[in-house]
């Protein structure tokens, strides 16, 4: 049997995940409920769920409030949903280490394949709970960043910067790439953004920022400094 807690404040769609999920998986899933925030996290604290559906804008505790104590020690698989589409929230809830986004109205299908590809993946995985490189570590299910152990406070986007870059410490990472996977396909401006949002970053590491080194006319690189 496979348990997901749904925190959802809007009854009628509650009612129609639920009945969704139970039909279609043939009575394999079973649906715990909430309504508000507080009763949800509640629910996740005190029992375990393959899969945590959350809204963000709930009653007594926001979603996102949630998510950041849920990662404080668990590692359960995380999907919002909301009507919130702006780039600054869903970015917001990936540095909280929320694992998928879907903004409301939203296909039952796509949420029901996207919640079982969820829970597929993190029965196949073994997580780290910290990435390293040199003096820079992440949590990325805390969705928070240290240099020396000391936690240094990131905006999305440079979170977002932050965490490509280590997953692919040692490599060039064009331009073109953090454009992509950070803003978007339909991203309309320049890729001077990403220069400037470096730049942010950098400062915001200080001693860690040696480690980011600019590759001419391609992108960045995060070298291990020992």
């Amino acid at each position: 049997m496979i348990k997901i807690l749904l925190v959802e404040d809007d009854l009628q769609l509650q009612e129609i995940i639920e009945d969704y999920f139970t039909a279609k998986s043939a009575g394999e899933i079973e649906l715990v409920c909430a309504a508000d925030g507080a009763d949800g996290l509640t629910h996740a604290q005190e029992k375990d769920y393959d899969l945590v559906l959350l809204d963000v804008m709930l009653p007594e505790v926001d979603g996102f409030t949630i998510c950041r104590e849920l990662r404080r020690h668990s590692d359960v698989p995380i999907m919002f949903l909301t009507a919130r589409q702006a780039e600054a929230d869903r970015l917001h809830g990936y540095g909280l280490g929320g694992d998928d986004y879907m903004v409301k109205p939203f296909s039952l299908a796509e949420l029901y394949a996207k919640a079982n590809s969820l829970i597929r993946r993190a029965k196949g995985m073994i997580r780290d709970d910290l990435m390293s490189v040199g003096r820079i570590s992440l949590d990325p299910y805390r969705g928070t960043a240290s240099v020396d152990g000391r936690e240094v406070e990131l905006a999305p986007k440079e979170y977002a910067l932050l965490k490509l870059l280590m997953e692919n410490a040692g490599k060039i990472v064009t331009r073109e790439t953090l454009l992509v996977r950070i803003w978007g396909y339909d991203f309309s401006g320049s890729d001077r953004v990403v220069d400037n949002h470096i730049k942010k970053l950098r400062q915001t590491l200080e001693e860690g920022a040696e480690q980011i080194k600019t590759v001419v006319k391609s992108g960045y690189r995060l070298e291990e400094r020992k």
